[in-house]
């Protein structure tokens, strides 16, 4: 969904014109981040981000050792989570990010999530 902003300009007797701004329209990404991302807090940091930045979605571990992070955004905001996920926490070791594009869900339009691993979604007290 695009928002649009307009700009008005001319002078009194003139016609206005309206420039539209597509700046925040939601796009979906799906980042798998590889590396020593599990047991160091990686999806509380990820969280905590995300929720800076405006981000919906979730972070959750991949039993193959990766955590799996879809997040809804504008483009800059989705630009900046990236960064970080390549940055990770402290005592985190993240070795590649790979990144693809998502479909948008409803269901995490609002919030975004912790789960404990690929088996299902949900906040979960462990990391």
């Amino acid at each position: 969904m695009a928002r649009h902003k307009c700009q008005f300009f001319g002078t009194p007797g003139s016609l206005l014109q309206c420039r539209r701004f597509v700046s925040d329209t939601q796009q979906a990404k799906r980042y798998f981040i590889s590396g020593l991302v599990q047991g160091v807090g990686f999806r509380y940091f990820t969280q905590r981000a995300a929720e800076k930045l405006n981000i919906s979605g979730y972070a959750r571990n991949l039993r193959d050792g990766r955590v799996e992070v879809f997040a809804m955004g504008t483009a800059p905001k989705l630009n900046e989570l990236r960064s970080l996920l390549e940055r990770g926490p402290r005592f985190c070791s993240v070795s590649e990010v790979r990144e693809e594009d998502a479909t948008p869900d409803p269901q995490y339009e609002r919030t975004f999530v912790i789960s404990n691993s690929a088996s299902g979604l949900g906040t979960d007290v462990n990391n």
